[in-house]
């Protein structure tokens, strides 16, 4: 296994677009403040840019 990123959603999706409610629920991410753990991709970083504002990403050391 590669890098691992911890994130944790910091806002809500309410009033958010579907594309980006999709992403977070793709990514596993339901309620706030909820966090999941998920390898370092390219994909998962093309998702994690596209909700950046509603989303903390750090690096685990998992």
């Amino acid at each position: 296994m590669g890098k691992m990123l911890k994130i944790k959603m910091v806002r809500s999706e309410i009033g958010r677009p579907e594309k980006q409610r999709k992403i977070l629920r793709g990514m596993g991410l339901n309620k706030l403040n909820n966090t999941v753990t998920l390898v370092d991709t390219p994909q998962i970083r093309g998702m994690i840019n596209k909700v950046i504002h509603l989303v903390s990403v750090e690096e685990s050391k998992e």
